[in-house]
């Protein structure tokens, strides 16, 4: 009698243990499904933003469209043209309870810094990352107005809680930073930085004379110095892929797609 006391005990524990685990998953597969729709809306966002006043074409990623690291991480990867501009590429990750767009526009037609935003999803929580790269030859007048307005820009978003981070190699070619957490509440408000940046950044490169031949090849040469560091000395997101892809294929995947300075 005892022990069929027992067993029905245990069965009714692990009962109530699969019913939380059951309610987990959905309650987990919900909040996932509304953090995609929140990142899709962001990388739309910023598509239609750059295409108000320049002509922005797609390019084939090839065999790095779709790639999975780990077994769990899986990336849709796109690829495009900025007329006047540069290389423009934008990675999406989902894996359930996290997930994360990264925009990267490498500027090789003016003298703009690299811009990079990376936006993660954590199930309610958000971590946004958007720095501005100084890849250029000549800090003219112009150049440093467009980092001033950018500056003043960000402390309109001073509100947002600041996060620290790790030292990293490459800090001295960082100009423009914002590292800013949230909870989804604030989608809205982190949306909002990298728009009004975005269009800072392109209002100020309208003004920007194109570049000659070999001033872009200098710029694309100071750009991949700092590509290339990250295969050389690491970087956070560099060390998931070359340990995956090695060095050589993640060096190939940067030249051709996430940065496109092979173009």
């Amino acid at each position: 009698m005892a022990r069929k006391k027992w067993m029905k005990g245990l069965l009714w524990g692990m009962g109530g243990l699969l019913t939380l685990i059951v309610v987990a998953v959905v309650v987990v597969s919900v909040i996932a499904g509304g953090n995609v729709k929140a990142m899709d809306s962001m990388v739309d966002l910023v598509l239609a933003e750059l295409r108000l006043d320049h002509e922005v074409t797609p390019v084939d990623p090839g065999e790095y469209k779709e790639m999975t690291l780990s077994g769990i991480m899986k990336f849709h990867v796109q690829q495009y043209d900025i007329e006047d501009v540069g290389n423009l590429s934008i990675m999406r990750m989902n894996m359930g309870v996290m997930q994360m767009a990264t925009v990267v526009i490498t500027p090789r037609d003016k003298n703009l810094p690299l811009l990079s935003a990376d936006y993660m999803y954590i199930l309610s929580n958000r971590k946004a990352y958007l720095e501005f790269y100084d890849v250029v030859e000549q800090k003219d007048d112009a150049y440093m107005a467009l980092l001033r307005d950018l500056q003043t820009l960000h402390e309109d978003y001073a509100y947002l809680e600041d996060i620290t981070t790790s030292p990293a190699w490459y800090e001295h070619l960082l100009t423009v930073t914002a590292y800013k957490g949230a909870d989804r509440k604030a989608d809205e408000d982190l949306k909002g930085m990298l728009l009004d940046s975005l269009h800072v950044y392109l209002e100020h490169g309208d003004s920007f004379p194109v570049l000659t031949e070999e001033q872009q090849a200098k710029k694309i040469e100071i750009t991949m110095e700092y590509t290339d560091g990250l295969i050389g000395k690491g970087g956070i997101s560099t060390d998931v892929f070359k340990k995956q892809l090695g060095d050589q294929e993640t060096k190939k995947f940067f030249d051709k797609v996430f940065f496109g300075t092979a173009q």
